[in-house]
């Protein structure tokens, strides 16, 4: 039986233990640190990463209907949190004139902080690639503009396939005298298309951040895996901080990047999650497995 097929199997046969394995792999990778970490520099490199990707394409889209995109689909990475943070967007951006060549510069260099430091954490958890392979520095330092300019693609699509499904939510069929609104429909595929492009941005994470021989089916394992919590966490994450949370009262002023930086730490514990399920499933079948995990020396 080929290799794929005798790992599914196992995995079907034994999912309990799989993912005991998986956790355990984890916490010996001391995930939650590294999470930390990649949550730290996502907040540093956020709203850098926006301003240029907003500057680039605002000169080919309507700035309404890129902020009006990105206002839904920020709801996804910081649920409840996306209005304040398309409110700075739109202030820089309203005074891009000024922008020097040394803050221009800045911005570049903080947008990339978050991969150099996810695609680190990722060589922690697939620690067996980097035992027989290793990236180049030149790779690594190009690699997170690659995917700057990757993401700002994936927004210009969004935008352009999002303002097409908007425009068919305003209208409606007639027939036999009924009328029926297709703006369920458009907000159903807006949705999809949402829970597609996570799922898509997730797996050409883990097909291109870590070292070694890339795998789609390894990489859409993680992905589904991943989004798949995160659907669940997000929306438990606006009702807690809707209802229960009295985070406003301890942190006042600071409350916007509180919960940020709590929902980017979530989101990025469940995306190394994924790779560690990745990471696990690679190793089923391989002398690897035989020798367990070993706690990660701090």
């Amino acid at each position: 039986m080929p290799a794929i097929g005798r790992r599914t199997l196992y995995v079907l046969q034994h999912p309990g233990t799989f993912a005991w394995r998986v956790l355990c792999a984890f916490r010996a990778n001391q995930a939650l640190l590294l999470s930390g970490a990649v949550a730290y520099y996502t907040l540093l490199s956020i709203v850098p990463l926006l301003i240029l990707m907003l500057m680039a394409l605002s000169n080919i889209v309507d700035q309404r209907e890129l902020f009006s995109t990105l206002g839904r689909y920020l709801e996804w990475l910081v649920p409840g949190q996306s209005a304040a943070v398309i409110r700075e967007l739109a202030r820089f951006l309203a005074h891009r004139g000024v922008i020097s060549g040394v803050l221009l510069g800045t911005l570049v260099f903080f947008s990339s902080l978050a991969f150099t430091v996810l695609e680190n954490a990722m060589s922690v958890i697939f620690l067996h690639r980097v035992a027989t392979r290793r990236r180049r520095f030149l790779v690594s330092a190009i690699l997170p503009y690659c995917y700057i300019v990757f993401l700002g693609c994936g927004l210009l699509l969004m935008t352009l396939v999002s303002g097409a499904l908007q425009t068919i939510g305003a209208d409606s069929i007639d027939f036999l005298g009924y009328s029926w609104s297709l703006r369920g429909v458009s907000g159903g595929l807006l949705y999809l298309l949402g829970v597609g492009g996570e799922i898509f941005v997730l797996a050409s994470i883990y097909l291109v951040m870590p070292v070694g021989p890339p795998s789609w089916r390894h990489a859409l394992l993680g992905a589904v895996t991943a989004s798949m919590l995160w659907e669940i966490s997000r929306h438990v994450l606006v009702w807690y901080f809707g209802t229960l949370s009295q985070v406003s009262m301890v942190y006042g002023s600071l409350t916007t990047s509180i919960v940020v930086l709590a929902s980017l730490d979530v989101a990025a514990t469940l995306l190394l999650l994924g790779a560690q399920v990745i990471a696990e499933y690679e190793r089923i079948g391989t002398p690897q497995e035989r020798a367990g995990s070993r706690p990660l020396g701090t």
